[in-house]
């Protein structure tokens, strides 16, 4: 059967998993009577909620007299990682474009990627029925796209295919009212574009992992392309290490791919797409061969951590009363775990402590490990997220951002100046009659604890985009600290509706009537940028005298309410976000109030 190997690449919310949905559908790969939910390529819970893929998926279909592998990557920058590896793996990408949004940050990305491996790319412009599209101008800006960044004259005469993979339409023609039903001209194009896997079919087994998956029964598996040969289940290979070692091991399971199923397979060829198992530290990277073969692939670089955080046990009043996991021995075991599948993320215990270092690629990597691990039944205590700083030639450097933000015009100035005071320099600015877009260069310090301020300023209109740059050195200035002081409890016990009608003026309240609370633990925001001690569970006392009016209802303000990643923006250094499988609570790190002035008056003192 011949063989194509494509990947789907494209900026977050493109289209790329309905897209995926609608090949596996029109390629007839299910069955007429099997229920077949929507973005069946998101399988994980988090990625159906929040509409991104987060972890790479492999799936392939039967065209006509072709197996087409497809791999759907993940569109945001925390995960652009295995977007890079990917590439290796296959000779073609379908590169997916908004017929509205037209290229972003992430479409330069991962264009950029495709390019550097010699991937062949195609255009499908998706969403072509949306409301003010216009794909011609889309088609011209991918254009322009791959001339800054230097294609091949051969690649600028790319085809291009309209579709809208929510309906399940295609085209040759940019007209919404040319679109047909079904995803022929994906199909088509992908077989007459895409080369052959550019594979030796006859010589020594060649395979390199650039994805890897986990489970308890066979440990890692490596996902890859088999380069050179065939292999068979329980064939003895060699590994050839990243260390230049070599170890042989045999090959206990060999998986392939179609529709939504992992097979368990007898052989594979060259040019297959296929997942073993048989090693149990088997690394992205690694050369897998025939025994007595030295010949290894070219090392596939892995993006280095650009944020850490620290995870420790849960040290509150309220520990033990959520969770079922608490103990530093299960959260080791769990992060052990993870990083078994996801090569982008590392942990190093503290000494002496039951808190870990735990580094990602960024805020969101690291939230949706906590998220899932409080899904799982686990209780923690994280702190701060803080950049990775590293020292080239003496010089202390930091990661920066490309980000793109648009901006409805009426909060444009305050958008400017926000980002102003964050180190942010300006590099372009597109106005029109409603939006401006505007591109700066910003330290990734300084977008900690922006996204929320970020769309309290925008009311919720702007939209913002940013991907890792490089490393420069660091700027004097002190950002991505919050300014803003917070309301500190006093005193253990249940909220009351009495004791928050006379603090209301205070600031903003983070809990409600009925909420137990302890000391140390943030129940508010204050309106100055101090911190202020409060008492929130002041109870009236109980007379046999009445007044006037005292029976009146009390009307309070709604307490705000924050996401995950809300919260993980909000805190500062000082400060701790306890997570437990039914809340999330804001905290000091130092819980006692009069302990804790001490140490803040003996911090102003050193400064």
């Amino acid at each position: 059967m011949n063989i194509r190997n494509i990947a789907i690449i494209a900026h977050v919310d493109h289209g790329k998993t309905t897209l995926v949905d609608q090949l596996l559908r029109c390629s007839g790969t299910f069955r007429d009577n099997e229920e077949v939910g929507e973005r069946v390529m998101d399988s994980n819970d988090i990625e159906r909620e929040r509409g991104i893929t987060i972890l790479a998926k492999t799936t392939a279909i039967n065209y006509k007299d072709y197996r087409i592998n497809i791999l759907d990557t993940p569109g945001h920058a925390d995960f652009g990682g295995e977007v890079e590896r990917i590439m290796h793996m296959v000779d073609g990408c379908l590169l997916l474009v908004d017929a509205f949004e037209g290229t972003m940050p992430q479409t330069r990305f991962v264009l950029k990627k495709a390019l550097e491996a010699g991937v062949k790319p195609i255009v499908v412009v998706n969403k072509v029925d949306r409301p003010n599209a216009d794909p011609q101008r889309v088609v011209d800006e991918v254009l322009e796209l791959f001339i800054e960044l230097g294609a091949n004259e051969n690649l600028l005469d790319f085809k291009v295919v309209y579709t809208s993979a929510l309906k399940g339409t295609s085209s040759y023609y940019p007209n919404p009212e040319d679109q047909k039903p079904g995803m022929q001209p994906i199909f088509d194009t992908i077989i007459e574009e895409i080369p052959e896997p550019n594979v030796d079919e006859e010589g020594k087994f060649q395979f390199q992992p650039a994805l890897l998956d986990y489970n308890d029964f066979v440990g890692r598996i490596g996902i890859g392309c088999i380069k050179r040969g065939t292999v068979h289940l329980n064939d003895m290979v060699t590994c050839l290490r990243l260390d230049g070692t070599s170890l042989n091991f045999r090959i206990q399971k060999l998986y392939g791919f179609l529709g939504l199923k992992r097979l368990e397979i007898n052989e594979a060829h060259a040019g297959d797409i296929v997942a073993i198992a048989g090693l149990p530290d088997l690394n992205v990277g690694e050369t897998v061969v025939a025994p007595g073969s030295k010949d290894a692939l070219p090392l596939l670089r892995i993006d280095e951590p650009t944020l850490q955080m620290t995870f420790g046990t849960n040290t509150s009043p309220f520990a033990g009363r959520d969770g079922k996991l608490l103990t530093a021995r299960k959260i080791e075991e769990r992060l052990f775990k993870e990083i078994q599948r996801d090569v982008s993320l590392k942990f190093v215990r503290v000494p002496n402590s039951e808190t870990w270092v735990v580094s990602g690629r960024g805020e969101l990597h690291l939230s949706i490990l906590i998220e899932n691990m409080r899904r799982e039944g686990f209780e923690l205590q994280v702190s701060k997220p803080e950049v990775i700083i590293k020292e080239f030639d003496g010089v202390q450097c930091e990661p920066y951002e490309d980000v793109q933000i648009d901006v409805p015009n009426e909060y444009l100035g305050t958008i400017m100046e926000s980002m102003g005071t964050r180190e942010a320099e300006l590099i372009n600015m597109d106005s029109d009659d409603i939006n401006t877009r505007l591109h700066y260069i910003i330290p990734s310090r300084g977008l900690l604890g922006f996204m929320t301020n970020f769309l309290t300023l925008t009311k919720g209109y702007g939209i913002i985009n940013h991907t890792f740059l490089e490393y420069r050195p660091m700027g004097n200035k002190k950002v991505g600290e919050r300014s803003i002081g917070v309301l500190v409890a006093t005193e253990s016990g249940q909220v009351t509706a009495y004791a928050l009608q006379k603090l209301e003026d205070r600031g903003t309240m983070f809990v409600e009537p009925g909420e137990e609370v302890y000391e140390g633990m943030i129940v508010g925001e204050n309106k100055y940028e101090m911190d202020l001690a409060i008492n929130v569970i002041t109870s009236k006392n109980l007379t046999n005298m009445r007044a006037a009016g005292s029976d009146h209802t009390v009307v309070l303000k709604a307490a705000r309410k924050m996401s995950l990643e809300a919260c993980l923006d909000y805190i500062n250094s000082d400060e701790f976000v306890e997570i437990t499988p039914t809340a999330y609570r804001l905290r000091k790190k130092i819980l006692n109030t009069v302990e804790r002035k001490k140490y803040d008056a003996h911090q102003k003192e050193i400064k």
